[in-house]
């Protein structure tokens, strides 16, 4: 798939989340990229054979306090890695549309503060 085209299918995974959620979402920048630097893989302690569909990097909104955006304040990133999400809806027999979507929501579910665990537990609890 072209760049193009998948920065699109991000446009259309951003919309998808509901609209108080996106209302809630401040100073994030989404990124594309065609895979994870070793630099974050390693961060996340992943093996050669696991990758990142997409990576938070930020101060989640239940952290910032009252000096958070004084100065200046660099956005939180959620970036998104075009090749993995490719073969993992390719794997799992998906719309690559929606793998991007969940993977947008899984992301912003870090930023506004939730772990892996609780982001895991309510990914199960949507699917049911």
């Amino acid at each position: 798939m072209q760049r193009k085209e998948f920065e699109k299918l991000v446009e259309e995974g951003f919309e998808r989340l509901p609209q108080w959620v996106r209302e809630k979402i401040k100073n994030v920048a989404l990124l594309v990229e065609d895979e994870p630097k070793d630099v974050d893989r390693k961060a996340q302690g992943l093996g050669d054979d696991e990758t990142l569909l997409g990576l938070y990097k930020g101060i989640p909104l239940s952290e910032r306090g009252e000096t958070y955006g004084v100065g200046a304040t660099m956005p939180d990133t959620i970036t998104l890695y075009q090749f993995p999400i490719e073969d993992a809806a390719a794997e799992d027999n998906k719309d690559v549309r929606d793998v991007v979507a969940e993977t947008i929501w899984h992301e912003f579910a870090h930023h506004f503060g939730m772990d892996e665990g609780e982001v895991r537990a309510r990914e199960h609890r949507r699917k049911d």
